[in-house]
C-alpha cells in the first residue's frame, strides 16, 4: 500500500488559508501523522500513525477539574480546539456535530464525548463557555483553563494555537487549527481527523462506525 506522511500542522496550515478569524501557525514540532492514501474518504482522514490523547486537566464548564484522560478512557470521543467569539468555523463545526449527534440512537448518544477547548480562556470562563456549548448541545463538554497548557495540549496532536490577538478595531481574534480528531474507545488514540468542510451528514455517516472504534 502506497502511504504519504503528512504533518497534522500542514494540514492546520491549509485550513488556515480559507479562514479569517479561524486558522493556525505553522508548528514545526508537530507530530508527524502517517495517512494512508487509500484511507481517505471524503470527509475523514485514518491516521496511519495515531496520536496519544493529550494529558490536560483543566476546568469545565461547572468550574470543576477535568481530567482528558482519565474522564474520557474508554469512550469514543471527539476533540476540538475553539473559540466562543468564533465568527464562523467554531459554531458551525459544533453545530454540525450536534446534529449529527441527535441523529444517533439513544445508547450511541450517551457513549459519545465531545470534547471542546478554548484558544481564548480569558474570555471563555465556565459561565460563558457552559451557555454557548448549552446552545449547541447540552451534552457538550467545555474545558478552559491555562493558556499555555492548552497550547502544548492542542501541539501533542498536530494543532497549532496561537495566543489571542487584539485586532486594529478593538476586536480579538484566536487563531487556531480547524481540525477535529476522534480517538478510539479501544484504545484511546486520536485515529481519525476531520477538517473544516466536514458536513453534519458526513459526521451523520461517520459516527456510528467512530463510536465503535472503527475505521470510516
Amino acid at each position: 500500500m502506497h502511504t504519504t506522511r503528512v504533518t497534522a500542522a500542514a494540514l492546520a496550515v491549509a485550513a488556515a488559508l480559507t479562514l479569517s478569524a479561524c486558522g493556525s501557525d505553522s508548528d514545526k514540532g508537530s507530530p508527524v501523522a502517517e495517512v494512508s492514501a487509500s484511507a481517505k474518504t471524503k470527509a475523514a482522514t485514518v491516521l496511519d500513525r495515531p496520536f496519544e490523547k493529550p494529558d490536560l486537566v483543566l476546568t469545565d464548564t461547572h468550574g470543576k477539574q477535568y481530567s482528558l484522560r482519565e474522564q474520557t478512557k474508554g469512550k469514543p470521543t471527539l476533540i476540538y480546539f475553539g473559540y466562543t467569539n468564533c465568527p464562523d468555523v467554531c459554531p458551525l463545526t459544533m453545530s454540525n456535530i450536534a446534529i449529527a449527534r441527535k441523529a444517533l440512537p439513544k445508547a450511541d448518544q450517551d457513549k459519545l464525548q465531545v470534547v471542546f477547548v478554548t484558544t481564548d480562556p480569558e474570555r471563555d470562563t465556565p459561565d460563558s463557555l457552559g451557555k454557548w456549548l448549552k446552545a449547541q448541545d447540552p451534552a457538550f463538554i467545555g474545558l478552559t483553563g491555562d493558556f499555555n497548557k492548552i497550547q502544548a495540549g492542542a501541539r501533542s496532536i498536530g494543532i497549532g494555537i496561537d495566543p489571542p490577538k487584539k485586532e486594529k478595531d478593538g476586536s480579538v481574534v484566536s487563531m487556531h487549527g480547524a481540525q477535529v480528531i476522534a480517538f478510539s474507545p479501544k484504545s484511546d488514540e486520536g485515529y481519525v481527523l476531520y477538517g473544516e468542510d466536514t458536513t453534519a451528514e458526513d459526521y451523520t455517516q461517520d459516527l456510528p462506525k467512530l463510536i465503535k472504534g472503527e475505521n470510516p
